[in-house]
């Protein structure tokens, strides 16, 4: 049984509390997007994981096609897809991402 892109998508999204769809790395972001969304998640000190689409043509395609959402960066939080850059940060500014993650029972360092 191969393993495609939407089955490691699904494990990945299944398995962390929160997961970053980016291009590059928390330390090296390849795009002003996701080097945003990796700013706001230090500013409120939550841990989460990141996939470099960069290196996987497959992951990159695919995770636009598991929720139907065209650009990257992507954030799941608990398995759901919360969004991409525009909505996070709208979200980090109105307070409401630090309640969900909160109510989620995701614990913040900041």
């Amino acid at each position: 049984m191969t393993n495609t892109a939407q089955d490691r998508i699904k494990e990945t999204v299944t398995n962390n509390d929160i997961v970053l769809y980016m291009k590059g790395t928390p330390t090296f972001p390849q795009c002003g997007f996701s080097s945003t969304v990796v700013q706001i998640f230090d500013y409120l000190g939550a841990e989460y994981a990141s996939v470099n689409v960069l290196e996987d043509p497959e992951i990159r395609q695919g995770v636009k096609d598991y929720n139907n959402w065209p650009t990257v960066p992507q954030v799941f939080v608990k398995g759901e897809f919360v969004g991409g850059c525009d909505i996070m940060k709208e979200m980090f500014e109105t307070g409401e991402l630090k309640a969900l993650l909160e109510g989620k029972d995701i614990s913040l360092s900041a």
